[in-house]
């Protein structure tokens, strides 16, 4: 019973070879991975074409425009973009990432060398025996010298493809880094604007902060006075001293926020903290007008995470080639040309000459299942890599479409902000001027200040989110194919 039970799986293994062999296309399923959608719009509702206008400014958001190779150039300041460059160089992550790429290309330059070609090896050879002798004739054992020299052939016939489709596997993994690669780029540029831009804005706010934690020390000890002479309540003074307790407790904190943010910014530009630059201004920055917004069917072919889970796609199908090839026979090549001799002047005389050549074919019969088994798990693997794909496709979708709306809805807060803080000032200049007449007092001259300061606060925050919204969109948008990053990227 055991020889037959051994044979089934044989058979089953030679009905398979010979399936595949009749359809040569299954030996590996597509490299591209099936359509994706195409929605109409990123968005649940349409994205208006322009945004609020603040400030006399509207931002055009470009429906079918290519991406901005360099977009933080846009933002018109030469010190961000000098920051962007020397992140760009100094990074140590993305140093790490670089060479990790140039490892595996040399890895893959490696792999078509040992694998494509045939290998050529020179072999020498100087050894010292000992044999033993006829018992009749001589002494019990022979002591002499061998030497030898030869060149080594070896060559694997690439019959079925299983070398070619390793080779493959290799390269596709080999783009999907390189576009991992190009998106810690553009990460690490936006990441870097987004930094500069926070720090900018937490330095204002401490600045407004500290500002309005004077004003309520003042309006406190106004009260104290006030009460002193009887025109104020003790709970008038508690309530007060509590406010400016509060505006000092928030103080720390976001002084904190504001020094990790000039760390942060430090770091990512390959400096240690106590390096940190001095922070720009919010004013410093000028907000891009034309944002483009590329169509979904091209923004498949720019974002970089989109490319390399489309590469991971075609690496798990040429590992489905490798594993079905692997059931087929495996052909090598092997020779060998030199000389020996007992005596090294032997060596390079026609009577030491030797050589051999063979041929050897294996098949696999039967490895306990081992190879159909590989087969099948690529296979999965590979459908795992589709689903992936899609996934990707759709979080990118969903990632556009997010910012555009922040985007849409920065606009309409930082109009709303604008509108309330100048009208705050307005209304502390007005009050500013009829204390100076003598017609209000001098706390309600401070309350309107007051007033005044948290509307900046306000106007500061939504300033900053737009200006940093704005960044990720960009990003967002990926890198048009054959533009200088994109083809340093490759490199």
């Amino acid at each position: 019973m055991r020889p037959a039970i051994m044979i089934i799986p044989a058979l089953r293994m030679t009905a398979l070879m010979a399936a595949l062999s009749l359809a040569g296309c299954a030996f590996a399923p597509p490299a591209k991975p099936p359509a994706s959608p195409s929605p109409a719009h990123y968005t649940a509702e349409p994205t208006p074409a322009d945004s609020a206008k603040v400030d006399g400014v509207a931002q055009h958001f470009s429906l079918g425009e290519r991406a901005v190779p360099e977009w933080w150039r846009e933002y018109g300041n030469d010190t961000l973009n000098a920051w962007v460059e020397e992140g760009l160089r100094n990074n140590p992550s993305l140093t790490s990432t670089k060479h990790t790429l140039e490892a595996a290309h040399q890895l893959l330059r490696a792999q078509i060398g040992a694998n494509m070609l045939p290998s050529l090896d020179a072999q020498a050879q100087s050894s010292r025996q000992r044999a033993l002798g006829f018992p009749s004739f001589g002494p019990p054992t022979n002591l002499y010298d061998v030497y030898a020299g030869q060149l080594a052939l070896s060559y694997n016939f690439d019959v079925f493809g299983a070398t070619r489709h390793g080779i493959e596997q290799t390269a596709a993994q080999v783009d999907q880094q390189s576009y991992e690669f190009d998106a810690a780029k553009r990460s690490l540029a936006a990441n870097i604007v987004i930094a500069a831009i926070n720090a900018a804005s937490l330095e204002e706010q401490v600045r407004t902060t500290e500002q309005l934690s004077k004003l309520a020390h003042q309006q406190a000890d106004l009260t104290v006075h006030a009460h002193g002479l009887g025109a104020a309540s003790q709970d008038d003074v508690l309530s007060l001293q509590q406010q400016a307790a509060s505006v000092d407790t928030s103080l720390p904190p976001l002084r904190a926020q504001a020094q990790k943010a000039r760390h942060a910014l430090a770091v990512l530009l390959g400096r240690t903290p106590d390096q940190a630059p001095a922070n720009l201004t919010l004013s410093d920055l000028h907000l891009p007008e034309n944002v483009p917004v590329s169509v979904p069917s091209d923004l498949l072919h720019q974002r970089p995470d989109i490319l390399a889970a489309e590469a991971a796609v075609h690496a798990a199908s040429a590992k489905v080639g490798v594993a079905t090839a692997n059931l087929f026979p495996q052909i090598s090549l092997s020779a060998t040309l030199g000389t020996e001799g007992f005596k090294p002047s032997s060596l390079f005389t026609s009577a030491g000459s030797v050589w051999s050549a063979g041929l050897s074919l294996t098949q696999p019969i039967f490895h306990g299942g081992e190879l159909i088994a590989k087969r099948k798990a690529a296979i999965a693997s590979y459908n795992a890599s589709i689903a992936d794909y899609q996934q990707t496709v759709l979080n990118a979708f969903q990632n556009v479409a997010d910012t555009l709306t922040a985007l849409d809805q920065d606009a309409l807060t930082l109009q709303a902000a604008h509108v309330q803080a100048e009208s705050a000032r307005q209304s502390f200049g007005n009050a500013d001027a009829r204390y100076r007449l003598g017609a209000v007092s001098y706390p309600s001259m401070v309350l309107s200040e007051q007033h005044w300061q948290n509307a900046r606060l306000t106007e500061i925050q939504a300033r900053a989110a737009r200006l940093a919204d704005t960044a990720a969109l960009f990003q967002a948008m990926g890198t048009p194919q054959g533009t200088a990053l994109a083809e340093k990227s490759r490199r």
